[in-house]
């Protein structure tokens, strides 16, 4: 007889950006949740690079924070050298990056978790999931939507239960979130050395993966990497390039008021044609190279040697060398990921300038673990043949903190949804980044560790960093996410924002002398006929605190919230055409498919379009129109299809 140790509303299995976003989300939305963790020292680890944002993953972040997330908040009370990059490009790839200091951010997070309500953190190692039937009476449910028909839905024949421990315990749920990382069946592999392991030394979980694929779950093997940390102490930065933080203090969460903060500079340096001829004399020696790695690693961030053999026309490589905290001597060397025997990597190491007598602290290694494959998802993250299980973050084939934390985010939410009953929170492309990532995840699959790009999204500038929270925080309030202080400073932005838009599009200027004058003082190009400031606004060279010097009955503003009326004013043509392009697709997307469908009841479609339309089981036709597959003649008959079922 199995000993039943705890009954809970939420269970989370692995606590790392996935897991503590999910596990943090449900326990405030009032879900008694447990998060388990293999080690409680590793709760939110970046075993990779200390770092969090980006092109498009700085975006991911404020989302997260815009919504109620943590990320944000926990980055800037733990980062060490804050950097807007792309500023020389337009405001939609304006991309946040932080340095964190990687124990603090860790540990604080840590703090976090453990002192929010409603949630409990236990070091265990879950080996098993508990499955029962569904009741025949269940199984169905009514389909609601437009192009739907009110037909039938027939559920999954499955529910989750709970999760078996190690030590032979049982914890009950019925809602489970998979969030385990890079965990599953996780080996470490160096040169010719490997053995079974978590990231960073940490222990793997090895049963778990035979209990997914007991319950019909079907899994990938993907790899991922990290180059060597190295002393600070024996390096020499005089020939390295200076890269400090910006002078101008930056938060990623809306609700950040930090002003200073001690900014810790990071360096540049390269690879050159002796660093690559060792890596080139040693390729028989590579894993990747000689069989030993079997995984997919990532396409977009490869090791040094993937990087030779990819690019040999490439006479140099850039690397960063990035500290890992205030309190550390470690040093992360960005773009240098490698799994190659140690001797190797030593020797490459003391090519480069400013790492001659570098001392390594860590090897560089590459990690094999397995993964699902997300088109089992609904968009919900949800499985769709397992009521109340979700899946988040690398577990579902993605790579990077920030990708995993923005689908803990959601599948927290979702799972508390489904508690009580609800619609599932559904984040269309045209809402956010995190809408595109789940996407592509549960529509298009991926076939190697899946990374948020800017060139991803349809909707560039409607999703810009700045604007997160005007179009995520209404909805995270609807959850019970977003606390009091949050939503009365949204709304008080948001006035701030239609006021002074107000103000300049009913302050009217005329070509007198004197208008003129007062323009030309603040370094504005007198004007010819009469204008409003808010037409005057949109001339690129000109910024709203030159208007207010010159028409001093226009409001006073922060900093975001002149930010925002520059933009919106000056951006205003193309962002009313990606609102037209929206609505075009959203037509799309309003057309629902019954989850019951048999698309071999649907005539004249391909054969390659009903295959994929039965494995992805699209919710509308705008998901069906992005399914690798199927064409636009498919989608076409699909509809027509679907409207005659409809007046039937």
């Amino acid at each position: 007889m199995q000993f039943v140790a705890g009954q809970y509303d939420v269970i989370v299995i692995g606590a790392g950006h996935a897991g503590v976003e999910a596990a943090l989300a449900a326990a405030r939305m009032g879900e008694k949740t447990l998060l388990a963790t293999l080690s409680m020292d590793n709760i939110a680890l970046m075993p990779c690079n200390p770092s969090v944002g980006g092109p498009a993953k700085g975006h991911l972040v404020r989302e997260v924070d815009a919504l109620g997330g943590e990320m944000g908040v926990n980055a800037d009370r733990t980062c060490i050298q804050f950097r807007m990059l792309n500023t020389g490009k337009g405001p939609a790839v304006h991309a946040l990056r932080a340095q964190a200091d990687k124990k603090l951010y860790q540990f604080t997070m840590k703090e976090t978790c453990e002192n929010t309500e409603n949630l409990d953190v236990k070091q265990i190692l879950i080996t098993d999931l508990l499955l029962e039937d569904l009741p025949a009476d269940a199984r169905k449910t009514q389909a609601g939507g437009e192009g739907s028909g009110d037909a039938p839905v027939f559920a999954p024949k499955k529910r989750v239960k709970g999760v078996v421990v190690e030590t032979g315990e049982v914890y009950l749920a019925p809602a489970i979130i998979m969030a385990t990382g890079t965990y599953l069946k996780g080996r470490i592999i160096i040169g010719e050395h490997t053995y079974s392991g978590g990231p960073n030394g940490q222990r793997p979980a090895m049963k778990f993966s035979e209990s997914l694929a007991k319950a019909g779950i079907r899994l990938m093997r993907f790899k991922t990497g990290t180059p060597a940390r190295v002393d600070a102490r024996t390096l020499d930065y005089d020939k390295m390039q200076l890269q400090p933080g910006d002078e101008e203090a930056r938060n990623f969460s809306f609700m950040s008021d930090i002003t200073t903060r001690e900014q810790v500079p990071c360096y540049l340096t390269y690879t050159n044609e002796a660093t690559h001829k060792i890596l080139r004399d040693n390729m028989d020696r590579a894993p990747m190279a000689n069989g030993i790695i079997e995984g997919v690693g990532p396409r977009y961030c490869p090791s040094i040697e993937t990087k030779i053999l990819r690019f040999p026309d490439k006479d140099r490589h850039q690397l960063f060398l990035e500290p890992e905290g205030l309190h550390t001597n470690e040093v992360y060397v960005q773009g240098m990921s490698t799994s190659m025997p140690m001797d190797v990597q030593i020797a490459f190491l003391h090519t480069i300038p400013g790492l001659e007598h570098a001392h390594v602290m860590r090897a560089g290694y590459a990690i094999e673990y397995d993964c699902i494959d997300p088109t089992q998802l609904k968009p919900s993250l949800e499985f769709k043949d397992i009521r109340g299980f979700f899946s988040a973050g690398q577990a579902n084939g993605t790579s990077g903190y920030e990708e995993a934390a923005a689908q803990g985010l959601i599948a927290g939410i979702n799972a508390v949804e489904f508690l009580r009953g609800e619609a599932p929170v559904i984040l269309r492309r045209s809402d956010a980044y995190i809408g595109v990532l789940i996407d592509d995840l549960v529509t298009k699959g991926t076939h190697e560790p899946y990374r948020m790009m800017t060139s991803r999204a349809e909707y560039r500038l409607l999703l810009r960093q700045d604007n997160a929270d005007m179009r995520l925080t209404p909805i995270g309030r609807r959850v019970d996410l977003v606390t009091d202080a949050r939503w009365d400073r949204f709304l008080q932005k948001k006035a701030a924002i239609e006021d002074a838009l107000a103000a300049l599009q009913g302050a009217t200027l005329t070509p007198s002398t004197a208008q003129n004058a007062a323009l030309e003082e603040v370094g504005i190009a007198p004007i010819h006929s009469a204008c409003t400031a808010y037409d005057l606004l949109k001339r690129t060279e000109v910024h709203y605190e030159q208007l207010r010097t010159a028409l001093p009955d226009l409001p006073a503003l922060t900093q975001e919230v002149e930010t925002q009326v520059e933009i919106q004013s000056r951006y205003e043509g193309y962002i009313k055409k990606q609102m037209e392009q929206v609505a075009r697709m959203e037509r799309l997307e309003s057309k629902r498919i019954p989850e019951n469908i048999n698309y071999a009841d649907v005539p004249s479609l391909r054969d390659e379009a009903r295959e994929k339309l039965a494995a992805i089981r699209p919710a509308s036709l705008g998901q069906a129109s992005r399914i690798s597959g199927v064409s636009p003649a498919d989608v076409s008959v699909l509809a027509v299809w679907l409207e005659q079922q409809r007046r039937r």
